[in-house]
């Protein structure tokens, strides 16, 4: 054991469980929320062609990448900060408004690194239940608001457990929020959104100078291996941001593909993909509740199996199918939406589990 000072909030971290990665060409590899569709070929010819130099830099803050989300957004330059995925931009924000001590709202079960960005940050996790059928409860999180709440996190849709906040939820939510609260809004899974009664946080930023959107490349735009993140904001909390975020924290071809899947061919194949991801996902949840599973509504690219102190049970036998799934010990089993082969093969496998 090293005898150097280690910060006892870093002692005392929860582990980061990252999904389970396949070890067969036969498995079916459900266990990290990634699209199951390759990088579309301009984007990958983007991140070829860039990767022929990466002798050199990239943009330090990544200023082209910048001005194209701007230009996505209708929002300036300096309402986008990007970075090495959302996980680092959300432990940049908390790094700039958090002194030691002070609280962070969040919903919970939600994002597991959330917990852990806030006790790097020096805060306080206040940890807010879901609702019996796994949404945030707005009331109760503005409930949890307090003189030292520096931050509040919200997940929509939210992982692992679905449910997205609708127009209402999401607006009562923010205007709920004291004005020096900042409020963070996170939309990773917002492509694969199809109730039209599901709230859209960018459309809030005029009137709420305290809130953040916070998106990703990771989803839908099929870059999870890549990294990139990005804000849109108020300038001076983006500027805040950027003043604590990484020097070159996306990297060259990471960039260049970026800014290739915003090209509007790409974005249209993105919305379809992100489409045809939806309707699996749809028909997934219909043939389990067929089944006789009772779940909570899903908008996201995945689906939550609450079964409690069955989770570590239901996640071997997926894994003696050929099936790698995310179980949150005790709690539940989190599976991805794959190829509708796939997803056959999830089915086959639940209705096994039920009929034991």
């Amino acid at each position: 054991m090293t005898s150097v000072h280690i910060r006892s909030a870093v002692q005392t971290l929860p582990a980061y469980v990252p999904g389970a990665r396949s070890t067969g060409e036969d498995v079916a590899k459900l266990s990290s929320n990634e699209l199951p569709y390759p990088p579309q070929q301009s984007v990958l010819a983007a991140l070829t062609d860039a990767a022929g130099g990466v002798n050199r830099y990239p943009e330090m803050t990544g200023d082209a990448l910048v001005e194209a989300l701007a230009r996505r957004y209708s929002v300036t330059p300096a309402q986008v900060v990007v970075g090495n995925g959302s996980v680092a931009l959300i432990q940049h924000i908390l790094d700039a408004v958090c002194d030691e001590g002070d609280d962070v709202v969040l919903p919970w079960r939600s994002f597991e690194a959330y917990p852990i960005c806030i006790a790097v940050a020096g805060a306080r996790a206040v940890k807010v239940p879901l609702t019996a059928d796994g949404r945030h409860d707005v009331p109760a999180m503005i409930d949890a608001i307090t003189p030292r709440t520096r931050a509040l996190l919200a997940c929509t849709p939210n992982n692992p457990t679905g449910p997205a906040l609708t127009s209402a939820e999401l607006a009562a939510l923010v205007e709920g929020v004291p004005e020096r609260v900042l409020v963070v809004v996170d939309e990773a899974y917002l492509d694969f959104v199809t109730d039209p009664e599901v709230g859209d946080a960018l459309t809030l930023l005029e009137e709420h100078p305290n809130l953040l959107v916070s998106r990703t490349f990771s989803k839908a735009h099929a870059l999870a291996g890549l990294r990139v993140g990005y804000l849109v904001g108020e300038s001076g909390i983006i500027s805040a941001i950027r003043s604590v975020a990484t020097p070159f924290g996306v990297n060259l071809p990471a960039q260049a593909a970026a800014i290739a899947a915003l090209e509007p061919e790409a974005l249209a194949k993105t919305a379809r993909r992100a489409a045809a991801v939806a309707t699996e996902r749809d028909r997934v949840l219909a043939g389990l509740r067929e089944q006789g599973w009772q779940l909570p509504d899903a908008e996201g690219n995945f689906y939550w199996l609450a079964v409690g102190e069955q989770t570590a049970a239901l996640a071997e036998h997926l894994r003696a199918a050929g099936i790698l799934a995310r179980p949150f010990a005790g709690e539940g089993v989190r599976i991805s939406v794959g190829t509708p082969a796939e997803n056959d093969r999830v089915l086959a496998a639940t209705a096994a589990w039920r009929a034991r």
